[in-house]
C-alpha cells in the first residue's frame, strides 16, 4: 500500500533535513516531490554498506543519504580549504549560509568532525557556495564571506555568520570584518563592488552540475552525504575511507 506523496512530502518538510532549490513555494514543493520519487528507500536496518548507518530515527535523518561516489576532480575549484592539504579525506561542501539546515549542521556536526579529523590532519574540508533562490541573505553573505577570505579570515566570517544567522545584513557583515580585524575600507570596497558575485554564482553552477539540488551536501572523498546527517554518519563514511 503506497503512502499518498503529500503525506511523504510533509514529513520530509517536518524532519527538516535538507533545503531543496526553488524560487517559490510551489516550486519547493514540486522540487520536493521530485526528490522524494527518486530517493532510495530508507533501510530498515544495517546494510553493511560503506557510509551508511541504517538508523532512520535520528533526528534531521531521512534515511539512507549516502549515494555512489563521484570524480572529485571537477569539484574542488578554488574555494576556501580547512586542513591539511595533504590530508587523505576531501570533504567538498555545498552550504547556504542563510539555510537553517546548513546552520544546524555547523552546530551540531562540524565541530566534531573539526577536533576529530581536521584538527588531527586526517580531513580537509573545501567550503563551496549554493545560495538558495528563497534566501535572500544567501548570496550577500558568500560575496562577504569571500571578501573576509581575501584577507585570510574566511573561517572565522564563516563561523560567525553561522553563529548568528538571525541577524544577518549587510551592515551586520561590515560590523564582523571590523571585530575581526580586517582592514575594513579593503572588505568594504570587495563587498560594495559585489567582486565576487560571479564566483558564488560559479559554485552554484558547479553544484547543480554534480547534482546537487539542496542544502547541506557533501562530496567525501567522492562520496556524496545530503543533509543535515548527525555525526555519526560522517564518521562511519570517513572511517571507511580511511582504512582504505
Amino acid at each position: 500500500m503506497h503512502l499518498p506523496i503529500s503525506l511523504i512530502v510533509s514529513a520530509l518538510v517536518l524532519s527538516g533535513t535538507i533545503f531543496i532549490v526553488g524560487t517559490s513555494v510551489n516550486e519547493n514543493l514540486t522540487g520536493l516531490t521530485v526528490a522524494v520519487q527518486n530517493m532510495p528507500a530508507a533501510p530498515s536496518g544495517n546494510t553493511g554498506n560503506t557510509g551508511n548507518t541504517g538508523n532512520t530515527g535520528n533526528t534531521g535523518n531521512t534515511g539512507n543519504e549516502v549515494e555512489p561516489k563521484i570524480d572529485l576532480d571537477a569539484l574542488e575549484g578554488d574555494d576556501p580549504v580547512e586542513g591539511d592539504a595533504n590530508a587523505p579525506i576531501t570533504i567538498i561542501e555545498f552550504s547556504d549560509f542563510q539555510c537553517p539546515y546548513c546552520g544546524r549542521f555547523y552546530k551540531d556536526t562540524f565541530g566534531q568532525i573539526r577536533s576529530e579529523y581536521i584538527d588531527t590532519g586526517k580531513v580537509k574540508v573545501i567550503y563551496r557556495d549554493f545560495p538558495l533562490s528563497f534566501h535572500p541573505e544567501a548570496q550577500p553573505s558568500a560575496e562577504a564571506a569571500e571578501c573576509a577570505d581575501d584577507q585570510g579570515k574566511f573561517w572565522e566570517f564563516h563561523d560567525k555568520i553561522f553563529e548568528n544567522q538571525a541577524i544577518m545584513g549587510t551592515a551586520v557583515y561590515k560590523q564582523w570584518a571590523q571585530e575581526l580585524g580586517l582592514d575594513t575600507e579593503q572588505f568594504n570596497s570587495c563587498f560594495d563592488s559585489g567582486k565576487y558575485r560571479a564566483e558564488v554564482q560559479a559554485d552554484f553552477a558547479d553544484g547543480q552540475a554534480a547534482g546537487v539540488s539542496g542544502t547541506p551536501t557533501f562530496f567525501i572523498n567522492g562520496t556524496r552525504v545530503v543533509g543535515a546527517q548527525p555525526f555519526s554518519v560522517f564518521k562511519q563514511v570517513i572511517d571507511a575511507e580511511l582504512s582504505n
